[in-house]
């Protein structure tokens, strides 16, 4: 073979090679991203505006809670509308992969997560940690000459008759936490027989975790069962004197996480998102909009208004065997403890 059919033969495999190359999708060439978001509507919005700058990938979002999240992906399975679900705690998204919504992916920077926060098999990441409590209105609490709670058994109390508000678990990842933690405590039977005890003081349900503490700083309830770091949040937006709390018995805790979308249109745009939302310079966005989750990248600093998880006692459980009870535990508080009532939403 003289030089001349070597010299055609290697163009023409540096040819294929180049073609082959340049149809392989990238990030770039996707050119867009959509985000189902568990966080803060101000927080979605911050993220998705620092990620379209930093790499010009038009990115869109839609704000939902974990369980309107979950019952959007199975509508749209195999035919996701978004890309990446970013935040909310992680049962929800292990509850989709059960359903074969999620595809495990490793970004590289998981590598800096402590191993307590990230799945293993890359089911999902850990983006933020924060401790579920009592968030009240010191005014109204004063009016009916009660305390900011300090156990869950305070929720029972005659003085909070239609006075405290908490979001559903059958919409909203917060409830979820809440149900699952007197699961932690009493067992499932007697879980069921102390959230019905505390119906009788509810004022009302919501679909998102977080309204129950706009309800509170707007002065229509004395008590809502949220994230404590929402509680922080609208403190300080509103200038609202609420009183964060924790019972001494021990409380759950979200772990919010990210996750690829199985049957993503734009997969690689949603793994570069994935991968930049574990850096200190995305998890600090959180704070510039008075987000105070504890970031999970120990290289992140942590917000001085962050509720030290050193000083509440966290009750450890299985966060994987949560999520799997997720659908049926959710399904049970609609039945016996709503006594039938439509989600809220529904």
């Amino acid at each position: 073979m003289n030089r001349r059919n070597v010299a055609f033969i290697l163009l023409a495999a540096l040819a294929v090679f180049s073609a082959v190359y340049a149809a392989k999708p990238t990030a770039k060439t996707e050119g867009e991203l959509v985000v189902l978001a568990g966080p803060q509507e101000d927080w979605a919005q911050a993220m998705v505006a620092a990620f379209q700058k930093k790499y010009g990938i038009k990115t869109t979002y839609v704000r939902m809670s974990s369980g309107e999240a979950l019952a959007r992906l199975r509508a749209e399975a195999g035919h996701p509308s978004f890309d990446v679900w970013w935040g909310g705690p992680n049962e929800g998204q292990m509850a989709a992969y059960d359903e074969g919504l999620i595809e495990p992916y490793v970004p590289p920077r998981a590598a800096e997560i402590p191993a307590e926060l990230k799945d293993a098999k890359g089911i999902w990441t850990g983006i933020y940690v924060g401790a579920l409590g009592f968030c009240s209105n010191k005014e109204l609490l004063d009016q009916i000459k009660f305390h900011a709670p300090t156990s869950w058994d305070d929720l029972l109390s005659p003085k909070l008759k239609n006075g405290i508000a908490v979001a559903d678990p059958r919409t909203s990842g917060t409830a979820y936490t809440f149900l699952y933690t007197q699961v932690v405590l009493r067992g499932v039977d007697k879980a069921f027989e102390y959230l019905k005890k505390v119906n009788d003081n509810i004022f009302q349900y919501t679909k998102s975790g977080s309204a129950p503490g706009r309800m509170a700083a707007a002065g229509e309830v004395p008590v809502a069962i949220i994230f404590s770091h929402d509680c922080v949040k609208f403190r300080e937006e509103t200038g609202v004197d609420l009183v964060v709390s924790f019972p001494k018995e021990g409380t759950g805790y979200e772990i919010g996480a990210e996750a690829l979308i199985k049957g993503a249109k734009h997969p690689n745009a949603a793994k570069l998102w994935m991968d930049w939302a574990l850096s200190p310079e995305a998890q600090a966005i959180a704070a510039t909009v008075k987000s105070y989750q504890v970031p999970s990248n120990p290289n992140t600093v942590v917000p001085k208004e962050a509720i030290s998880l050193d000083q509440v006692k966290l009750l450890s459980y299985d966060h994987e065997e949560s999520g799997k009870l997720r659908a049926k535990l959710s399904e049970r508080f609609g039945e016996e403890v709503r006594e039938g009532a439509a989600a809220p939403g529904k």
